[in-house]
């Protein structure tokens, strides 16, 4: 398999909401926020339904890597019902190898509800269910083995059970990838994360805002220096402003596409990273990468949802 993807493995259900819906829950616009089932009942049922589709951010660049033609896997956990049925179901069809067995688990399978606002910016509230207990026994080491690159993301990482799987799929891994995933989760993680990126990571993911983050700085030539220093590839999103990627000495840029008809954000950073992971599997240069990257992500905001149709 060129990638195998560990993710959380999420049904997104997505609603179109006006601004004043994000300050009445108490969200903050384009950010994640993890609720418990009640919390996730109680949003949702003042909701209409628009579109309910298998999501997860490393599963969506999986789904974009293999509508690209590359052999591609994934490992998420999910429970025996209606919503997990749905979820393996949406792999099967995009011909992604599901290398995980569903059980009948006291919880359900994650549900993230995408909150889409007038201006296309996307607000997520997420119930993780059991895409949260993944843990080491959920994940098969010779699976990883058989990949080229393992691509994780740092919203399923968590202290515990999360934390001991991702370092067995870390340390049976060929090369590795991973996602920073978000703001918040950047903010809850970041001793773990720098740790990561600095010593295990081959490539890391980010936007502007989360590398920022990060490493506490305040100017963008902070980040380049940073990541010239680590001498690993860190490839970061800059909204209008393009993509960069940092490979040792080498900085390249790709600048963002114009006039785009913006419907939906969602999934923009995940297109992008499987663009990318496309280019470099295909032993493409830099450059090309960061370009296969930006024309995913274009695609992918002129639609609703994270998929792109084939």
């Amino acid at each position: 398999m060129k990638i195998l993807g560990i993710g959380n493995a999420i049904v997104d259900v997505i609603c179109r909401v006006d601004d004043n819906f994000i300050t009445q829950n108490n969200l903050t616009k384009s950010t994640m926020k993890l609720v418990d089932e009640s919390e996730f009942k109680k949003i949702l049922s003042t909701l209409k339904i628009e579109e309910t589709i298998s999501g997860g951010s490393v599963a969506n660049s999986i789904v974009g890597l293999s509508q690209l033609g590359n052999k591609v896997g994934f490992i998420g956990k999910i429970s025996d019902d209606n919503l997990g049925y749905k979820y393996e179901e949406g792999l099967k069809k995009e011909n992604v190898k599901y290398f995980y067995s569903k059980k009948k688990e006291a919880i359900p399978t994650g549900t993230c509800l995408i909150l889409i606002t007038p201006d296309s910016e996307r607000t997520m509230v997420t119930f993780l269910g059991i895409a949260g207990k993944i843990n080491e026994n959920d994940i098969d080491p010779n699976v990883i083995k058989n990949s080229e690159i393992l691509f994780l993301e740092g919203y399923l990482w968590d202290e515990g059970e999360p934390k001991k799987a991702f370092e067995k799929a870390i340390n049976n891994s060929n090369k590795v990838a991973m996602s920073l995933s978000d703001l918040f989760c950047v903010q809850r993680h970041k001793p773990h994360f720098l740790n990561l990126v600095k010593n295990k990571l081959d490539i890391t993911f980010a936007n502007e805002q989360e590398i920022m983050s990060l490493i506490d700085v305040k100017k963008f030539e902070d980040v380049i220096d940073f990541a010239k220093k680590v001498e690993r590839l860190i490839v970061i999103t800059r909204g209008d402003k393009g993509a960069v990627a940092i490979n040792k000495n080498e900085v390249e840029e790709c600048s963002a596409k114009n006039n785009l008809k913006i419907k939906d954000l969602t999934g923009a950073g995940d297109l992008f990273a499987g663009g990318f992971l496309h280019g470099l599997i295909n032993n493409k240069p830099i450059k090309e990468s960061l370009q296969n990257g930006t024309d995913m992500s274009s695609k992918v905001i002129q639609i609703i949802g994270a998929r792109l149709n084939k």
